[in-house]
């Protein structure tokens, strides 16, 4: 990847809508998909709405962050797999995620890979550029297992 610091990057999307209170989603090449209101807020079920998105930023953002620190350090993985909740609540007078929560489930061959792996997705939670973007707390919270 190179340097990047110093380095300013721009990434952009396209919000179209379609009806009731539904839009489309798009950004440049990549497929589109429709957003909505949550059932929650006189929305939509089955459908990813703006909190499924947050959320899953930060979800996909903790991954990411682990793969690039795994491939750096060596670290050899089996699987990764995580879940992700938002605690949204109303709190002076306005809503918003008051937490994160984070629970990525890693496999490893070895104990010194569950070291390792604990280790990095401590130091992956420090660096999550979207959790460092925002104001909830992100919390982590990993299981590590051992196959061998």
């Amino acid at each position: 990847m190179g340097d990047v610091k110093g380095r300013t990057y721009v990434y952009k999307n396209s919000l179209e809508w379609e009806e009731e209170r539904k839009g489309l989603l798009s950004s440049g090449e990549k497929p589109g998909f429709m957003v909505a209101t949550p059932p929650e807020f006189k929305g939509h079920p089955n459908i990813w709405s703006p909190e499924d998105l947050f959320v899953a930023s930060v979800n996909a953002c903790i991954m990411t962050t682990f793969f690039h620190y795994a491939e750096r350090n060596k670290l050899q993985f089996l699987s990764y797999k995580s879940n992700a909740e938002g605690i949204l609540q109303f709190v002076g007078n306005k809503f918003i995620f008051s937490e994160i929560k984070i629970v990525p489930l890693i496999v490893v061959g070895d104990s010194s890979d569950a070291d390792k792996a604990r280790e990095l997705i401590g130091v992956s939670e420090k660096n999550c550029l979207i959790s460092n973007s925002i104001k909830s707390r992100v919390s982590i919270i990993p299981e590590i297992k051992i196959t061998g």
